[in-house]
């Protein structure tokens, strides 16, 4: 189970040895500091750094590196520890960077000795920080968790130190630079790489921006780096292709599971086809059965994709694998796209205020003449950038009409035929299907949203006033009708992608308002009929708050199989309609636990609601809100990628008017579910 955290976003660790590694494409240093239930650090013994690497459960790098392993044992560690910080800091004195801000984000992530990602955390917003504190490990009701913090210091480690009260901070990251600068200077530098005389200019341009900027994967500013989207000295060439402008990118956004193997060949930087099998769709596990092969490609041509054509000891993790390697090469090739738009227009814009700058050139046919070159060498720049995108977005369509026919109903659209093979699985799957995403640049090319199982946060379905696709409003009874909808939707899909025995679904409606939206899950007998009224309210969160406290008592009491005769064991999902209708203060503050502490013990929580009005709560609620995934139930282009900065536009998983797939699948649940009570 693998968490993508946020910053501020906490995840329990089920493990108290632990690896946490960090990959940030350039040589950082990496530290931890150990401090109290204040947060403070009591001296510079309670800190882990290159001249003195290790402390009671735990061990850091002697040396810069772009790529760290941190060793924690939690239970190594002394009681008056109750915090551990990670620290990440950019070496002075040695000519490397001096900030995060031209960097690629790091990435940093939680693993168990085994390899097995528990969480990770993509570093975003940096700026003129060279320190932050990238996560902490922290002990919470004698149980540990892992908090994603990125909080940056301009000032470096000495200001990082100082803030967490250490007194001799700045001795301290005077210290580790100097250690740190004495074992860059024994180091021996790598050869260089050898390259073809066609790309010597690229080279040459890559040494003079510096190590880690001639290879920053986008342009522009903000978290994906400041330098230009191609080295000067290749003239007016715009990217190539996707994996030009991310030839080194070391690691991705969403998806922890397709980590690149050490010692993986980067993606070519020739320009060229996209390579469907480039390192970000490998992932840790040792190496499995060969995928399907690709039918020879004609002479010329691209190879012809193929599903399943990731890694993976199953096709659905290969599926699973892919569909993420596309989301992935779709956000590339757009950033790409994207930087070059900006430096083209920003070169125009330049052009054009050197002609005015010069009163001589002002008028006559000099001035236009300078105007309309300025014009056409932009106009050439976004052409040549688009044919690009667009040579990429056919590439991503064919492997998407590949795809999507094979991919199993945890991951299929509710047209694709898979629902008409569907039979009650035995296993939970990976993933589930919440919906597709796609980019204005590419409006026909869906990328299904794949969500990892069991749920780390629960769902928030907006029947708050939004646009509708054709740019018109929609009235609040609509909206509302959509939204009961997408939720019946979703609820229905996890129900029939879990075995019989592994899934509970409770409904609260207590006005009785989605009677008929839940009519199908009450008709098929999957479903008992929803709660109404503020008894029926108050019934179901007691009934769930008390399962989360005995799931609780019984895991950090060691003893799970202890649990009461006919506990139900299942999932729990708790589906809420219209709130706050109907809710008290006391059940307000039940809901707001189930949210934070049910994902932990198997209970999650799908909300029906519009958050205006429950404005009347003020900020009490707010925790909850960003504690969910907001979905809509019409298009919107509101899901935010931190790795590259899109704003994705979200489609949901609806019905196909008319289809009668939702009873036959209903149905089947039901009679698997009955035969297993029986």
């Amino acid at each position: 189970m693998t968490a993508e955290l946020v910053r501020g976003q906490n995840h329990p660790l089920s493990e108290v040895r632990l690896e946490i590694r960090v990959s940030a494409g350039t040589p950082v240093v990496a530290a931890a500091t150990l401090s109290d239930e204040s947060g403070r650090i009591h001296g510079v013994e309670w800190v882990a750094h290159p001249g003195a690497p290790t402390l009671p459960g735990l061990e850091v790098s002697r040396q810069a590196a772009a790529d760290h392993r941190l060793a924690v044992d939690l239970d190594a560690v002394a009681e008056t520890v109750h915090r551990v910080s990670v620290l990440l800091a950019l070496p002075t004195g040695v000519g490397g960077p001096v900030d995060f801000g031209s960097l690629t984000p790091p990435v940093v992530a939680v693993t168990g000795l085994d390899g097995s990602e528990v969480a990770g955390f993509t570093l975003t917003g940096l700026g003129p920080e060279s320190a932050v504190v990238a996560l902490e490990l922290y002990r919470r009701q004698g149980a540990w968790k892992v908090r994603a913090v990125g909080q940056g210091y301009a000032g470096g480690l000495a200001d990082l130190l100082t803030d967490q009260g250490l007194a001799q901070a700045q001795q301290l990251a005077s210290g580790i630079h100097e250690a740190v600068a004495q074992g860059l200077a024994r180091s021996v530098p790598a050869p260089p790489s050898r390259t073809a005389d066609g790309d010597r200019s690229r080279q040459a341009a890559a040494s003079a921006l510096g190590p880690d900027q001639g290879a920053s994967p986008y342009g522009g500013q903000g978290t994906q780096g400041a330098s230009e989207p191609y080295p000067a000295s290749q003239g007016d060439q715009a990217p190539q292709s996707a994996g030009d402008a991310v030839a080194s990118f070391p690691t991705g956004p969403a998806d922890p599971s397709a980590t690149t193997q050490p010692g993986t060949p980067a993606a070519s930087g020739t320009g060229g086809p996209v390579d469907y099998r480039h390192p970000r769709r490998r992932n840790t596990a040792p190496p499995p059965p060969p995928p399907p092969a690709a039918p020879p490609a004609e002479p010329g041509r691209p190879a012809q994709p193929v599903a399943g054509d990731a890694t993976g000891w199953s096709m659905e993790e290969r599926l699973y694998n892919q569909v993420w390697g596309m989301f992935e090469d779709l956000a590339r090739s757009t950033a790409a796209y994207r930087s070059a738009v900006d430096f083209a227009d920003t070169r125009m814009e330049r052009e054009l205020d050197e002609v005015l700058s010069d009163p001589r050139s002002r008028i006559g046919g000099q001035a236009d003449a300078a105007r309309e070159s300025a014009r056409a060498k932009h106009a050439q720049l976004v052409d040549q950038a688009r044919q690009v995108l667009d040579r990429d977005l056919a590439q991503l369509a064919a492997e998407a009409e590949v795809v999507e026919p094979a991919l199993p109903p945890a991951y299929a659209r509710w047209d694709n035929p898979a629902w008409h093979a569907y039979r009650v699985p035995m296993e939970m799957p990976m993933a589930l299907r919440l919906g597709d995403l796609h980019l204005p640049e590419s409006d026909r090319l869906r990328i299904p949203m794949l969500i990892r199982l069991p749920l780390e946060r629960g769902l928030w379905i907006d029947s708050g006033r939004t646009g509708a696709p054709d740019g018109s409003f929609l009235d609040s009874h609509e909206l509302r009708r959509l939204a009961l909808d997408s939720a019946v939707a979703h609820t229905a899909r996890l129900l029939a992608i879990h075995p019989a025995d592994e899934f509970t679904v409770h409904v609260v409606d207590p006005a009785g308002s989605g009677a008929q939206a839940f009519a199908p899950l009450v008709r098929s007998g999957v479903l008992a009929a929803p709660a109404v009224g503020a008894a029926g309210v108050a019934d179901i969160l007691t009934r769930l708050t008390e399962h989360v406290d005995l799931v609780q008592m019984a895991v950090r009491g060691g003893a799970a199989d202890a649990l009461p005769p006919g506990f139900d064991t299942a999932q729990q999902l708790l589906v809420v309609n219209d709130f706050p209708h109907g809710f008290d203060d006391r059940a307000v503050t039940r809901l707001r636990y189930l949210a934070d502490e049910g994902p932990s013990v198997g209970v999650h929580l799908m909300m029906v609601a519009d958050r205006e009005d429950a404005a009347g709560y003020g900020p009490l609620l707010d925790p909850l809100w960003r504690g969910l995934m907001r979905l809509t139930p019409v298009p919107d282009d509101h899901l935010a990628d931190p790795w590259v900065g899109h704003a994705w536009t979200y489609e949901p998983a609806l019905l196909p008017p008319g289809s009668q797939v939702l009873r036959q699948v209903l149905a089947q649940v039901a009679e698997a579910r009955r035969l297993w009570r029986n």
